[in-house]
């Protein structure tokens, strides 16, 4: 099938290309780009007032898939994806079995292919069974398809075997992506410790519990000279740790969650169980050094960090609810009306944390659009304001603190490989 985009902003920061003009798509690849294009028998897609960019690139979302079905599954995990305008997603693996071998891997792989909405990139377990005593078999799971290795959701305690991991994966050239936390400083914490953990009487878990690690992994990786990725950065003295890192050479590359720029601790305060997340929502000083981050390119990536869960779970006490934000569908429209929006981040600058420097970090072929290119297209309308309701989400979990808010720019039409995964427009 052909499809004609029209007349929308082209915004591409992996081709530095900002232009109004058309995009002909072929057999699943970009033939043209450019303007006043005309074909026959086409079908046109109207997109005046629309940024048109590469397909967007989620780094860190949990798919659930296998064992925990009834939370995600890869196709609706993939569906809520394409959704929020994502063509690429990073799963992690902390799923049940944990992807800690190739089976697995190779396992994920085919049945994202069989009901995939968008293209799934496996990460791999650090250590075997996310115990944190030896390592996965990382070699055979690089050779099976994994782009890099997380035992995210659990930390890599010993300073040791985090040392192991990062000298063994250089020679495959992928990232080691940290889940920073002192598990004998956050033991029983449930939200940011701090004045509202006291006035709720919620056990807290310290900035120092993320910052601890963060320096450890920072040093680890100085020595090794392996590259490093921080998950869901949440602390001010983790971006400063970071930035600082930076300016020696270290490879240290780090992400923020929606979340964590825009909402602080004091929406705990209605012991609402879909605020509650991990790392927890920190204090506006935080919030403020994360955008601060963001803005110096200290933060590398926007992530949503996807946990969804059941309602159930999170109707539990707060103290017993798991953690985790359902966060692919609002993604980026949060990015829209909180950073956009108010200027702190220009289009070009928002989109590369989405497209380009993800791929960069996982070493994923990105070749923006460009003819030739496959056809991966996310088509977001900038004015689009609409109340966040997760009945509509397509995801499984229901399980978002921006319920009832009004958000603006939101994925219109997304485009996977040629093919309209997702779409609100007459098409």
């Amino acid at each position: 099938m052909k499809l004609l985009i029209k007349k929308g902003r082209i915004i591409d920061p992996i081709n530095d290309l900002d232009m109004v003009g058309d995009i002909l798509i072929e057999d699943g690849r970009i033939k043209e780009v450019g303007e006043n294009i005309e074909e026959l028998q086409t079908k046109v897609i109207r997109a005046e007032g629309y940024i048109v960019s590469p397909g967007l690139l989620d780094m860190h979302v949990h798919l659930r898939e296998p064992g925990y079905e009834a939370q995600e599954d890869i196709e609706s995990g993939t569906a809520a994806a394409a959704c929020g305008g994502f063509t690429k997603v990073a799963c992690m693996p902390n799923t049940d079995p944990v992807v800690d071998n190739a089976a697995v891997v190779r396992a994920i792989l085919s049945r994202a292919q069989q009901v995939g909405s968008c293209r799934v990139l496996p990460i791999g377990c650090i250590s075997k069974g996310q115990m944190g005593k030896e390592l996965a078999e990382i070699g055979d799971m690089v050779e099976a398809g994994i782009v890099a290795v997380s035992d995210d959701g659990k930390p890599v305690a010993d300073s040791g075997l985090m040392r192991k991991a990062m000298q063994y994966v250089k020679a495959f050239d992928i990232p080691v992506i940290s889940h920073c936390e002192d598990p004998y400083l956050s033991s029983g914490g449930v939200v940011n410790e701090g004045l509202m953990s006291t006035k709720l009487g919620l056990k807290g878990i310290p900035n120092a519990a993320e910052e601890i690690m963060v320096a450890r992994d920072i040093i680890l990786a100085e020595l090794t000279g392996t590259r490093l990725h921080i998950a869901h950065v949440s602390t001010a003295g983790s971006v400063r740790l970071i930035r600082e890192a930076k300016k020696r050479g270290v490879k240290v590359t780090c992400e923020a969650a929606p979340h964590h720029f825009t909402l602080t601790d004091d929406y705990i305060k209605d012991y609402d169980t879909n605020t509650k997340v991990n790392p927890p929502l920190r204090t506006i000083k935080d919030v403020e050094a994360v955008i601060e981050g963001l803005v110096d390119g200290t933060i590398d990536v926007i992530a949503s960090d996807h946990a969804p869960h059941t309602v159930e779970a999170k109707s539990l006490e707060y103290d017993h609810a798991p953690f985790g934000i359902s966060g692919l569908e609002t993604m980026v429209p949060l990015v829209v009306s909180n950073l956009i929006d108010k200027g702190i981040l220009s289009w070009m600058e928002a989109l590369r944390k989405l497209t380009k420097a993800p791929a960069d970090i996982l070493k994923v072929p990105l070749s923006g659009i460009a003819e030739g290119s496959p056809a991966d297209i996310t088509v977001i309308d900038p004015n689009n304001s609409r109340i966040v309701d997760p009945a509509s989400f397509k995801s499984k979990g229901k399980n978002t603190p921006f319920k009832g808010m009004e958000l603006k720019g939101w994925p219109v039409l997304t485009i996977c490989g040629g093919k309209i995964t997702h779409s609100s427009l007459d098409v």
